[in-house]
């Protein structure tokens, strides 16, 4: 497709756009391949480009891109897509960031375990988060730095070379071959990063990886700006919104709904502000505990991208290493925990436990006040000195509205950082920012772990932040409406099909402050051996989410989701959000989420209507 016509296309794409592309967070799971996670999409997408098809029923019915916008989303793809085609490159090639620092800390990572040199070209100047001392003592990167006039000033070099510059606009690059990597940097969007020659193709999946755990995907509202700006039109007629304002109005909510007296942080994701915490206490431990191994303590079968985040921590340093905690079905958290830390202490090294309270996908709740016994616990190591005290980091994902952290609070003795996913409740669906904040005895670590969130360019954009200001103070009143709509559900399904084993809190938890909206589901099953059994469970898994999402297409979805502000979201843990777990910890049951705004008796009339057809 010629340049012209490609940008008049692209026009009328933006102009017939699905609403749903610029707002939603998460996508369909009925009609999404993760093998083919941007490919089919663009495959379809190019079909209708040489058709000159952008009406919006078509784009409507393109595939899911990608299930989760911190991945990726259709206007990334096409911004990507439009790049590619301007470069002379496949799409694949092709990757934006929201962060500006990101797509170096890629390929720098990629070069450390490969054992590979890396030069940074730059023209300007680095973004003015890059710490260089930071990369290269507390994340081991080793690279060279050389400052040029322009591209074509770059000389070969033995290994790889990064070339970083400032862009004033979306355009063509110029190409040079002695250049491995282009990033280019929009202040105004994120970064584009372009892989230049086939050679370097074997690092668009660990790029991507990246993108998928320790940072987000450029954002719909950057991305549309930046296609605007290609076709050359203004990229906002949005007026700016008080940022100072939207902020201090999130610092506050956060402080409020979690009990804490301390001063919050706001990332672009949950995994952004996970990933800083991890940074932040490893940076911790080796300035004060020098020499002494460090231990992420993580239950092997939670939510996939923390388990995996962590393991990507782990292997980048000989120094760090994980430790399984089972939590889940015939395993205790305050048993595991206990045993846990006893043979960490005897080591002598350093604890840094992560855990979701209630857990996910069986929504269980540990005995607190044995939890924190078991946390603040003196304990000794081998020769007798008194050991590192652990640091709690805990996932109130599904609970963000139980007080952990203030100074009368369960948590209050034991170090404790809480974070949590913004595209759940706190924006209900709307944005993807998640935040992290500490109790008073946690609060000293705090410092560290902001570093290493502005290194990495993963704070909340002004447009999150907005988002956030404007649901927050709804957030309690939400969760409540959206648990009593799922204990009715669940009582439903306990009357109507009592051989099914359901996982939710019990009324005493509730009466605690435990009221989360997602239960879940194993279905009864049949068969003479355990294998027929698992197969049949499988498929009634299947067989009830596709009657549900027919039958009730405008509420009940496939799709990975919590804390929305309308409808029912049915998943399969063990397909979807534990996507990269080890197969013998997934859970092949089904998750239900629901919301304040749904119809809960037509769920109830359809959800009878499959237990009839068993």
């Amino acid at each position: 497709m010629e340049g012209d016509k490609m940008l008049d296309y692209i026009k009328d794409v933006l102009k017939n756009m699905p609403i749903g592309w610029l707002n939603l967070t998460t996508h369909r799971l009925d009609i999404y391949d993760e093998k083919l996670a941007k490919v089919e999409f663009l495959d379809q997408f190019e079909i209708l480009a040489n058709d000159n098809n952008s009406n919006l029923s078509a784009l409507s019915e393109l595939p899911t891109a990608f299930d989760y916008i911190r991945l990726g989303h259709p206007l990334s793809c096409i911004l990507e897509w439009a790049i590619a085609k301007l470069n002379d490159l496949s799409p694949e090639q092709v990757i934006s960031f929201l962060s500006k620092t990101s797509p170096i800390l890629a390929i720098l990572r990629k070069n450390l375990l490969d054992n590979r040199n890396t030069q940074i070209a730059y023209a300007g100047e680095l973004p003015s988060s890059f710490d260089i001392e930071v990369l290269r003592t507390i994340y081991g990167y080793t690279f060279e730095l050389k400052k040029v006039d322009k591209a074509s000033d770059i000389l070969e070099f033995d290994g790889s070379t990064i070339f970083v510059s400032q862009q004033n606009e979306i355009s063509n690059v110029d190409r040079n071959p002695n250049i491995d990597f282009y990033i280019n940097l929009h202040d105004a969007f994120g970064s584009v990063l372009l892989v230049n020659g086939v050679q370097n193709n074997n690092y668009i999946s660990d790029i991507q990886h990246v993108r998928r755990r320790e940072t987000v995907a450029m954002t719909p509202a950057n991305c549309l700006g930046a296609l605007k700006s290609l076709i050359k039109q203004p990229a906002s007629d949005t007026p700016k919104t008080n940022v100072t304002e939207n902020k201090a109005t999130v610092l506050d909510s956060i402080k409020e709904v979690s009990g804490a007296n301390t001063t919050p942080l706001v990332a672009s994701s949950g995994l952004s502000v996970q990933y800083a915490i991890l940074m932040g206490l490893v940076h911790n431990a080796k300035e004060n505990h020098k020499g002494k191994a460090i231990k992420i303590v993580v239950p092997p079968n939670c939510y996939g991208g923390t388990n995996d985040q962590a393991r990507r921590v782990a292997a980048c340093s000989d120094a760090i290493e994980i430790v399984d905690l089972p939590v889940d079905g015939d395993n205790d958290m305050v048993q595991s925990i206990a045993i846990v830390l006893d043979k960490i202490a005897n080591e002598d090294a350093i604890p840094y436990i992560i855990a979701e309270i209630p857990t996910n996908p069986r929504v269980e709740v540990p005995d607190l006040h044995k939890l924190i016994d078991v946390l603040s616990a003196k304990r000794k190591t081998a020769s007798g000195n008194e050991a590192i005290d652990p640091v709690f980091i805990l996932d109130q994902t599904f609970c963000p509205n139980v007080n952990f952290l203030g100074e009368a609070d369960i948590l209050s003795t034991v170090r404790t950082i809480s974070f949590a996913s913004g595209s759940k409740f706190p924006s209900g669906g709307k944005c993807t920012a998640g935040y992290c904040v500490a109790n008073k005895k946690g609060e000293t670590l705090m410092d560290k772990i902001a570093l290493h969130l502005r290194l990495c360019d993963n704070e909340a954009t002004d447009l999150q932040m907005e988002i956030l200001a404007k649901q927050m103070p709804s957030m309690k009143q939400r969760i409540y409406e959206a648990y009593l709509n799922t204990l009715e559900f669940v009582n439903f399904i306990k009357d109507t099909l009592p051989a099914a084993k359901i996982n939710f809190v019990s009324e005493e938890l509730a009466k605690e402050g435990f009221t989360p909206s997602v239960f879940s589901l194993d279905l009864p099953t049949k068969g003479d051996s355990a294998e027929e059994r698992e197969t049949y469970k499988r498929e009634l898994n299947h067989k009830l989410i596709h009657l549900m999402i027919s039958e009730i297409p405008n509420e009940s979805k496939y799709c990975v989701s919590y804390g929305q502000l309308n409808g029912c979201y049915w998943t399969i843990p063990a397909t979807s959000t534990q996507g990269t777990t080890k197969e013998d910890d997934k859970d092949y049951i089904a998750r239900v989420s629901l919301s304040p705004n749904m119809d809960v008796e037509l769920h109830k009339k359809v959800f009878l209507k499959f237990v009839e057809s068993m």
